[in-house]
C-alpha cells in the first residue's frame, strides 16, 4: 500500500524543469502526478511515474539528482468533506501529514490524493481500519 515517489532536486533557473520532462518523455515516461515546491536557490520536483525503475535508470543515467520517497495514495470520496474526514481520523491519531497533492485520474468516481505522513506505517493501518481504501502502488501506476 505504499507508492514510490521519485523527487528530482532542480536548480532554480529556467529549463531544468524542462531538461527532465525531455528526458521522461524521450525515454516514453508517463508522469501520474507531480507537485512543484521551490525556494530561491532550488526547487524539489516529485512525481509519480507508470514505470519506476526505468525512471531512477534515466535519471541516474542523465546526472540527474533524484531521491526515492514513500507516499500513500488514499481514495477520496468526491463531494464536500471528503478530505476533512479523512484528515478528522489522522487528527485523532495524531498523525502529521508532511505535504500532500492531487492525483490526475479518479478511483472508482473517488479522488485520489497523495500523502507523505510522519508515520507512514500507522497512517495506513488507520485510514484501513477506518474504511478508507489506501491505493497500492501497482495501482496508482497504472490508473
Amino acid at each position: 500500500m505504499k507508492v514510490e515517489q521519485i523527487s528530482i532536486f532542480l536548480e532554480n533557473r529556467p529549463g531544468t524543469l524542462r531538461d527532465v520532462t525531455k528526458v521522461l518523455g524521450n525515454a516514453a515516461v508517463n508522469i501520474r502526478s507531480l507537485s512543484l515546491a521551490d525556494t530561491t536557490d532550488f526547487g524539489i520536483l516529485r512525481i509519480i511515474v507508470d514505470n519506476v525503475d526505468a525512471t531512477k535508470k534515466i535519471l541516474h543515467d542523465k546526472g540527474i539528482a533524484a531521491g526515492i520517497n514513500i507516499v500513500v495514495a488514499v481514495e477520496v470520496p468526491d463531494r464536500p468533506g471528503g478530505l476533512d474526514k479523512i484528515l478528522e481520523r489522522l487528527c485523532q491519531e495524531e498523525i502529521g501529514v508532511e505535504y500532500m497533492y492531487a492525483f490526475v485520474e479518479k478511483s472508482k468516481g473517488n479522488a485520489v490524493m497523495i500523502f507523505r505522513f510522519d508515520s507512514t506505517d500507522r497512517a495506513i493501518d488507520v485510514l484501513t481500519a477506518a474504511g478508507f481504501t489506501v491505493l497500492t502502488g501497482e495501482e496508482v501506476y497504472s490508473l
